[in-house]
């Protein structure tokens, strides 16, 4: 959700070094989102990049379930694409790119996952009110941020921002080399 020409995002180029099988023993995705995800949810994952967490999220929900995944880089989403094509996960996966200030969804979602992404948002609390909206009663957000791109400072900072927007800290899951926050809306 930023512009390309600042250098805030992860380029397509480097998306091999976001969904590599290093990476699944240090962040696996369905360790990581198995107790948040269930059978029917809907479920969005932004930044979605290669569709490294997508995939994994997709399989949690299920076929009578849904994740959207979104991007700002078609290129991104066109990763994400070749790997599902053809399978059943092309059912249960729905692509859409976004624009550099704005999501652009209008569907309603129980479950939100920012995975190494924020940092990359020009304006948070646009991007968090934007959330906002878009989830269901009682639904749910995990921040994960790089703890070496983001200062438990800043983090604190975004964590208090998130609160006045209108959301409850449910608990601060602990992830190897990240700072995490399970949010509800309030």
């Amino acid at each position: 959700m930023s512009t390309r020409n600042n250098q805030r995002v992860c380029p397509v180029e480097h998306a091999g070094g976001l969904d590599n099988k290093l990476r699944r023993i240090v962040q696996n995705p369905r360790k990581i989102l198995v107790p948040y995800l269930k059978p029917g949810m809907t479920a969005l994952d932004m930044g979605c990049g290669p569709g490294y967490f997508t995939l994994d999220m997709a399989k949690l929900v299920s076929t009578s379930g849904k994740v959207i995944a979104v991007d700002l880089q078609q290129g991104m989403l066109d990763k994400v694409d070749q790997k599902i094509k053809g399978t059943q996960l092309e059912k249960i996966i729905q692509l859409h790119q976004c624009g550099a200030s704005q999501i652009g969804l209008q569907e309603q979602v129980d479950f939100a996952l920012a995975f190494y992404m924020v940092h990359e948002v020009p304006n948070q609390t646009s991007f968090f009110q934007e959330i906002k909206s878009l989830l269901n009663p009682k639904g749910r957000l995990l921040i994960v941020e790089p703890n070496f791109h983001v200062s438990k400072q800043s983090f604190n900072e975004m964590t208090a921002s998130i609160q006045q927007i209108g959301f409850k800290i449910v608990d601060t899951p602990r992830m190897f080399f990240s700072r995490a926050i399970l949010l509800e809306k309030n």
